[in-house]
């Protein structure tokens, strides 16, 4: 009988120059080239009467997430939209390749035993820390952008202990929410990935396919939460401090 193997972390496939490439990096690669791809095809047909039905599914995306951001941000909604959008079509994505028939089943043998070609992008605790740095450093320059230095006058006021000491919370709380996006992308992620595979391996076939559903809808909601609380947080950073 096959044994069932879960690691934690993602598993190198290959090696280019001594640089191991793990199965989420491959994952990753593989989301990027296609997400680019459909915005270099989609846009040549944006301006169409006649458009491909595809086309006018993917327009129909696009137009319904922009009011979404619209009515979080009504006056930033055209500068936060491309930003906010990519994150929320990457981790969309990102966790759902993870999905894909095959995806862990097919793969090759190793000293370390079998290891699967692709592996869900954002069950990778690296993709999903360096989404949340690059989530918050946005968030600061956006803040810094729209209201320059005063920005980080809530980190460093020295006009009495208590506004120093809110201060100080404040830079805990950027820190935090690093620590926040990042764990909990990934352990949702990789927990429904665990589930999956767990399910599939003692009753093959039809008793995970309920679960496939269930992860298709947490993907989408992880995603979406990803990209509002960056939304949320840069719409903050843009407001007038009080």
């Amino acid at each position: 009988m096959p044994e069932l193997h879960i690691s934690i972390s993602a598993q190198p496939i290959f090696s280019i120059g001594g640089f191991e490439v793990t199965n989420s990096m491959l994952a990753t690669m593989v989301v990027t080239i296609f997400l680019i791809g459909l915005a270099i095809s989609g846009k040549r047909y944006f301006h169409l009467k006649n458009k491909p039905r595809w086309v006018n599914f993917l327009q129909t995306i696009v137009e319904s997430f922009y009011e979404f951001v619209a009515g979080i941000s009504p006056q930033h909604a055209q500068k936060f939209f491309p930003l906010v959008a990519t994150i929320f079509l990457f981790v969309l994505l990102g966790s759902w390749i993870g999905l894909l028939p095959g995806a862990d089943s097919i793969g090759l043998t190793t000293v370390h035993g079998f290891v699967p070609f692709l592996r869900g992008a954002t069950a990778d605790i690296n993709t999903t820390l360096a989404l949340a740095i690059f989530a918050v450093v946005s968030v600061q320059f956006y803040g810094y952008k729209h209201r320059g230095v005063k920005y980080f006058g809530k980190f460093l006021d020295f006009s009495s202990p208590i506004n120093f000491f809110v201060g100080v919370l404040e830079l805990i709380s950027e820190f935090s929410r690093v620590i926040s996006f990042a764990f909990r992308l990934f352990g949702n992620i990789f927990a429904g990935e665990v589930l999956l595979a767990v399910i599939a391996f003692l009753i093959p076939v039809v008793a995970s396919l309920p679960f496939f559903g269930l992860e298709i809808f947490v993907g989408f909601i992880q995603a979406l939460v990803f990209a509002t609380l960056t939304l949320v947080f840069i719409n903050i950073a843009v407001s007038e401090h009080h």
